[in-house]
């Protein structure tokens, strides 16, 4: 399981959608990207610090990207290349298989890029997440 979606560079997926919402896909075939926000399903109870896979020393939950959390709610920015009925296939995906979407919009860069200086704690170690794999620490 790829940390981030820079991990998942190129790895397939699809997005099956319940046929009483297939009609809220009119026009995202227009967008080629998509943000998922996803329920981490697997995800039991939560931590307000947390040492993440990119760090040896604990953070504060608000601080990090890790799954246990008190509201297990993720997002990730994928590439949206295809649709078919209520089906979208995507790429660059880092979702575990099963994992219950909440909800999908539109990824609009003038809206969702933000140029920033400062990364806090990750400083110097968010290139290492495209080469780093879960280590099931959240589970």
């Amino acid at each position: 399981m790829p940390l981030q979606p820079s991990g998942a560079r190129g790895v397939e997926g699809r997005v099956e959608i319940a046929s009483e919402f297939v009609g809220g896909l009119k026009d995202l075939e227009g967008f080629s990207h998509i943000i998922l926000i996803y329920h981490f399903h697997l995800s039991r109870g939560y931590c307000l610090e947390v040492t993440p896979c990119l760090d040896s020393e604990p953070h504060g939950i608000f601080a990090a990207r890790a799954p246990k959390r008190p509201n297990p709610i993720g997002i990730s920015a994928v590439r949206l290349t295809g649709m078919e009925q209520g089906t979208l296939f995507i790429k660059d995906i880092d979702v575990v298989d099963g994992t219950p979407l909440l909800d999908i919009k539109p990824y609009v860069p003038e809206f969702d890029s933000v140029a920033t200086g400062k990364i806090g704690w990750l400083s110097g170690k968010a290139q290492g997440a495209g080469h780093r794999k879960s280590d099931n620490r959240f589970l």
